[in-house]
C-alpha cells in the first residue's frame, strides 16, 4: 500500500460508528471542566477577583481527584427502575446528566462578587457531578471501542472533548455572556452550555448498553468490599512498577495545568478584549487542538507508547516559550494567536497519547473504577499541585512564570514502556 493509500485508510478509522460515538461522548464530558477552569477564571478576572484567589479557586474542582472513591458504586450498583429500562451504564449517564445540568445552571446564576460561598457551593456540585459523569463516560467509551479502534476512538473522543471544552465551554460561552457578543450574561451562557449533555445521551442511544450486569442485591458487605472496592485496586497494585506508574500519571500534566489556570488572568492584565480572546481560541486554538489530536494516533503508531509519551511531553514543555514571548511583547493579538496555537497543538497531541495510555492500563473487569483511579491522579496536578500558581505568577511576573519548565516523562521505564 502506498503512503497516500495508507494515510487514507488511517483517516477512515476515525469515522467508524464507535469512534463517532466516542466523539459525541467527548462533547458531553468536555464542557463542564472548562466552565470550572478557563471560563470561570476568565469570569472571575473580569469581575475583579485577584490572582491569588483565582489560583486557589481551582481547588473547587477537587472531586475530579477523588472520583475513584465512589467509582466502585457506579461500576456495580444498579439504579432502581431506570437501570432495568435502559441498562446500567446508560441509566447512570442519564441521571448524572440531569443533575449536572441543574448544577451548571445554578452556577451560572451565582454571584462570585457578593456571594462567594454560594458560588463555591455550586462550583463544587458541578465538579462532583461532572466527575461522576466522567466515570460513566470513560468506562462506556473504553467498553464500546475494540482494541484496533482504541487509539482512533480515543482521538475522536479528544476531538469531541475539545469541541465541548475549547469551542463551546470556552469561546462560545464567553461570546454568549459578553456584551461584545450575545449579551446573555453568565447565567444564560452557562445554561445553554448544558445542551452538550444531549450529545452523550445520543451516543448511548446509538451504541446501546455494553455493561455486563453484576447486580449487588444479594451481596454481603464483605463481598462488596472485597470484589467491587478492593478488587480493582488489588489487581492494579499487583502489577510491576504500579507506584511508579501512578507517580508518572500524577505529575505528567502539572505544568500545563498551572499555565492554563493563569492564562486568563494574564490575558486580562495584558489588555486583550473579549473579542480578541474569543478569536484566539476559536480561530486558532480550536483548530490547533484538532490538528494535534488528529496527529496523535499516527504519531503514536510511529513512535510507540514510550517514545510517544516522552516526545509529546518535550513538545508541551517547549510550548511554554510562546507565552513567555507574549508576556514580553504585551498586547499583541498576533502573538496571542501564535502562543495559543502552539500550546493547543502540543496539548492535543499529548492528551491523545496520554489518554490512550490510560485506557490501555485498565482491566476489562474493573473499567470504571481503574480508569477513575488513573484519571483522578492525573487531575491531582490540575488541582492540589497547581493551586499555588497565582502566588508563583505574582512572585515571578508573567515572563518568569511562563518560562518555568515542565518536565517530560522518562524513557524506558515501567511507566511508559
Amino acid at each position: 500500500m502506498t503512503s497516500v493509500g495508507k494515510a487514507g485508510s488511517n483517516l477512515l478509522l476515525y469515522f467508524q460508528p464507535r469512534p463517532i460515538a466516542a466523539f459525541l461522548l467527548g462533547i458531553a464530558s468536555g464542557f463542564p471542566l472548562t466552565l470550572l477552569l478557563a471560563t470561570m477564571t476568565y469570569w472571575l478576572s473580569k469581575v475583579g477577583v485577584d490572582k491569588k484567589t483565582i489560583g486557589f479557586a481551582v481547588g473547587l474542582t477537587t472531586p475530579y481527584t477523588l472520583k475513584f472513591l465512589w467509582a466502585p458504586l457506579i461500576d456495580r450498583w444498579r439504579l432502581p427502575i431506570l437501570s432495568g429500562l435502559i441498562g446500567h451504564r446508560r441509566s447512570w449517564l442519564v441521571l448524572t446528566g440531569v443533575l449536572l445540568a441543574i448544577a451548571v445552571i445554578m452556577l451560572g446564576r451565582s454571584d462570585p462578587v457578593n456571594d462567594l460561598g454560594g458560588f463555591a457551593l455550586w462550583a463544587v456540585a458541578t465538579a462532583f457531578l461532572s466527575a461522576t459523569q466522567d466515570i460513566v463516560i470513560d468506562a462506556y467509551r473504553i467498553e464500546i471501542l475494540p482494541d484496533e479502534q482504541l487509539a482512533y476512538g480515543t482521538a475522536m473522543n479528544q476531538f469531541g472533548y475539545r469541541v465541548g471544552s475549547a469551542l463551546i465551554g470556552g469561546a462560545l460561552v464567553v461570546w454568549l455572556a459578553s456584551p461584545e457578543g450575545a449579551s446573555l450574561g453568565w447565567a444564560g451562557a452557562y445554561g445553554l452550555s448544558t445542551l452538550c449533555i444531549l450529545a452523550g445521551w445520543a451516543a448511548a442511544l446509538w451504541c446501546g448498553e455494553t455493561h455486563k450486569e453484576r447486580p449487588l442485591e444479594n451481596w454481603s458487605f464483605a463481598r462488596w468490599m472485597s470484589t467491587a472496592v478492593a478488587g480493582p485496586f488489588r489487581e492494579f497494585f499487583s502489577r510491576r512498577g504500579a507506584l511508579l506508574i501512578l507517580l508518572f500519571i500524577m505529575i505528567y500534566k502539572i505544568g500545563d495545568a498551572m499555565g492554563q489556570i493563569m492564562l486568563s488572568p494574564m490575558i486580562v492584565e495584558l489588555g486583550f478584549t473579549d473579542t480578541e480572546y474569543i478569536a484566539a481560541n476559536k480561530a486558532v486554538g480550536f483548530w490547533a487542538l484538532i490538528a494535534g489530536t488528529a496527529v496523535g494516533p499516527m504519531f503514536l503508531s510511529w513512535a510507540g507508547m514510550g517514545r510517544g509519551l516522552f516526545w509529546s511531553g518535550v513538545l508541551m514543555m517547549a510550548s511554554n516559550l510562546g507565552f513567555t514571548a507574549l508576556a514580553l511583547l504585551g498586547h499583541q493579538p498576533w502573538a496571542l494567536g501564535v502562543a495559543v496555537g502552539i500550546e493547543n497543538f502540543t496539548s492535543g497531541l499529548g492528551l491523545t497519547v496520554f489518554a490512550t495510555y490510560l485506557s490501555g492500563l485498565t482491566n476489562a473487569s474493573f473499567t470504571a473504577t481503574q480508569y477513575a483511579l488513573l484519571s483522578s491522579l492525573a487531575a491531582v496536578g490540575r488541582t492540589f499541585l497547581s493551586t499555588p500558581s497565582g502566588y508563583l505568577a505574582e512572585g515571578f511576573g508573567w515572563p518568569g512564570f511562563t518560562f518555568s519548565p515542565r518536565l517530560p516523562p522518562c524513557r524506558g521505564c515501567c511507566c511508559c514502556g
